[in-house]
């Protein structure tokens, strides 16, 4: 960065900007969705390699994803649903890379998904092209699949929201106790997250989806990441759920365990059960 005989940085614009996370969005302002849109994401993202650090391998950097709202065209290609599109929703899986991991992670998640009071539609893996992926990706990745749900005739909108994300919080703490390596990136009835442990203009390449000319959506979140103090994961790609940030919550571990300190005192009123399956 250049300075000022004053000391002050110079406006030089955020173009060359390489101290933190690259993040940012397209939306079309009527909702109408189309592939352009992300297609203009992935391209925003790949632009953003610089904001973030990569491994000697060339490839494994600190992470770089996209949100989008759920890609019906593609799912009903390669599942048999017959339910509308506003009663679906999709759970994006990172699952044990060993197959008897994977395979008890899988019948957790099923078995979480009917005692939730959700229909179980079916399992999509995700396809993917390992040559995207660095040495040490590819050393830590894990099964990339798709688990799709529909609601019962009886839960519908902030009903159906709630129980998903019970079903998401109860998935992670069932396999935290059974020593299984059970991450979920995005569990919603309206948007999902493709991430990856790479740089950005790799990510297109890595996940055929994003290609895929009949995957439409109306917004797209993308992120590049800076890690600084925390080591690149697959899980700390982002965006994450909900929002995709610059910068770190350093006091996040600290927040965490104020709160399960807490946690026998908390109480759902529209989730009276939940108790039981925290």
């Amino acid at each position: 960065m250049r300075r000022l005989v004053t000391g002050r940085p110079m406006n030089d614009g955020l173009a060359t900007e390489r101290d933190a996370c690259g993040v940012g969005f397209v939306a079309d302002a009527r909702g109408r969705r189309s592939h352009t849109i992300l297609q203009h994401a992935l391209t925003a993202v790949a632009n953003l390699s610089h904001r973030g650090a990569v491994a000697a391998d060339g490839k494994t950097g600190d992470g770089a994803g996209v949100m989008t709202q759920l890609p019906y065209a593609v799912l009903r290609r390669d599942l048999d649903i017959r339910a509308p599109d506003d009663h679906l929703a999709v759970g994006m899986c990172f699952l044990p890379a060993a197959l008897r991991d994977r395979e008890r992670a899988m019948a957790l998640v099923q078995e979480v998904i009917a005692q939730t009071g959700l229909r179980l539609v079916g399992w999509r893996d995700v396809p993917t092209d390992l040559d995207a992926l660095g040495d040490h990706a590819r050393a830590t990745q894990p099964h990339i699949a798709q688990v799709v749900v529909a609601q019962p005739g009886t839960m519908a909108g902030d009903a159906f929201d709630r129980a998903l994300y019970l079903c998401r919080r109860w998935m992670e703490r069932r396999a935290g106790e059974a020593g299984l390596a059970l991450y979920v990136p995005s569990c919603s009835r309206r948007t999902v997250v493709y991430k990856a442990l790479l740089t950005s203009p790799w990510l297109s390449r890595f996940y055929h989806d994003l290609t895929d000319p009949i995957y439409e959506t109306a917004l797209a979140v993308f992120h590049q990441r800076y890690s600084t103090n925390t080591f690149p994961s697959w899980s700390l790609a982002q965006p994450f759920r909900f929002l995709a940030h610059n910068g770190e919550i350093n006091t996040l571990s600290g927040n965490v365990h104020w709160m399960q300190a807490r946690d026998p005192e908390l109480r759902a009123e529209r989730q009276r059960d939940a108790g039981q399956r925290r």
